[in-house]
């Protein structure tokens, strides 16, 4: 028998070594959150995780495991049989459950008798997850970043994508996020991912990243929408030199409402997104914003959140937080076009 176990922290720094990565948890486990690039092959579905675990408790853990065991050997066959039958003798996949490695060990003590070279996570996902935590921390601190600052609608998210498509190092933040990350940031239809989610994203991009090159950044907060960033990312960002891009205040409520263009679309959604500005401007302002909104009139409404909540906000937070800000180097857009923020961005690389 060749199955090894292999301590999390060895896994990690071998993930792209692996022919695969297999998790062998639920459905509903691995979309909460899974390791890099893995592949789920449920050893026990969610609704048999429920059925198992029911009769653990109301009748006996034996019979628990004997049904466990009949359904386990089930959805082992049938996962070999759709992902594993063209796979050659010296396929070498990493395996992995939750903790106890009972799923994913009878799993990979069925592929190993195969003949495959299986190696199994000790301690599964949540040592995994430990061991993932702490690196970032490494990770975090042997990059260099460049960190892209500007008020609301200047375009910092089109010049990050120019960057990237110039060959740059570009970590997007709010894209991994799936937030703007401000009050009226959400995408509708786009869930953000977990906490747990996004840790692991921002730690894959962050590995993969040369520390001999920079990394261009946006200016975020400690939280995007719904989610905090590592600690470790943060202070490192907040240490780091600063690059200031301007727009024009025209062009920048035009970026706006192009960004923006589900809330002029949906008036009542956009009403309903300014509620949450009542705290901050008062119900008065509120309400006129949002009979401007109903009437079609978006440019001053766009135009006062800009100059009475956020160009304020940000100037007071940059300020406070990023301790380079005061010496930014300052580069301008002319207008917001993808020509303009690609002409920015050769500025940018070429200096």
């Amino acid at each position: 028998m060749s199955l090894k176990l292999m301590p999390a922290a060895q896994a990690l720094a071998q993930l792209d070594q692996f022919d695969a990565v297999i998790d062998a948890r639920s459905e509903g486990e691995y979309a909460l959150d899974h390791l890099p690039g893995a592949q789920n092959w449920p050893t026990l579905h969610d609704d048999e995780r429920v059925t198992v675990g029911t009769m653990y408790k109301q009748v006996s853990p034996f019979e628990a495991r004997k049904l466990g065991g009949i359904l386990a050997a089930r959805n082992i066959a049938g996962n070999i049989e759709a992902h594993a039958l063209d796979k050659p003798k010296h396929w070498a996949p990493l395996t992995y459950c939750w903790r106890g490695g009972q799923r994913s060990g009878s799993l990979s003590l069925v592929l190993d008798q195969i003949g495959f070279k299986v190696t199994l996570v000790e301690g599964g996902y949540k040592a995994f997850r430990a061991a993932m935590l702490e690196d970032t921390v490494l990770q975090a601190q042997r990059l260099q970043f460049e960190v892209v600052c500007g008020t609301t609608g200047c375009g910092k998210t089109r010049l990050l994508h120019a960057l990237a498509a110039e060959g740059a190092q570009v970590l997007d933040l709010e894209g991994l996020a799936n937030h703007r990350s401000s009050l009226l940031g959400a995408v509708p239809g786009l869930p953000q991912p977990t906490q747990k989610r996004f840790d692991t994203l921002v730690w894959d991009a962050l590995r993969k990243f040369d520390a001999s090159q920079p990394v261009y950044v946006e200016s975020e907060s400690k939280k995007i929408g719904n989610l905090t960033l590592p600690t470790a990312l943060v202070e490192r960002m907040h240490n780091s030199p600063c690059i200031q891009l301007s727009l024009p205040t025209a062009e920048r409520i035009a970026l706006l409402l192009e960004d923006y263009h589900h809330l002029v679309q949906d008036t009542a959604y956009f009403c309903q997104r300014l509620d949450v500005m009542a705290d901050f401007r008062g119900k008065v302002v509120v309400q006129g914003w949002k009979d401007l909104v109903a009437a079609g009139d978006f440019r001053p409404v766009v135009q006062d959140l800009l100059t009475q909540h956020y160009d304020p906000s940000y100037l007071k937070s940059m300020q406070n937080n990023f301790r380079h800000f005061g010496t930014a180097r300052s580069i301008e857009a002319t207008e917001r076009s993808p020509q303009a923020m690609q002409a920015v961005a050769k500025a940018l690389l070429a200096h």
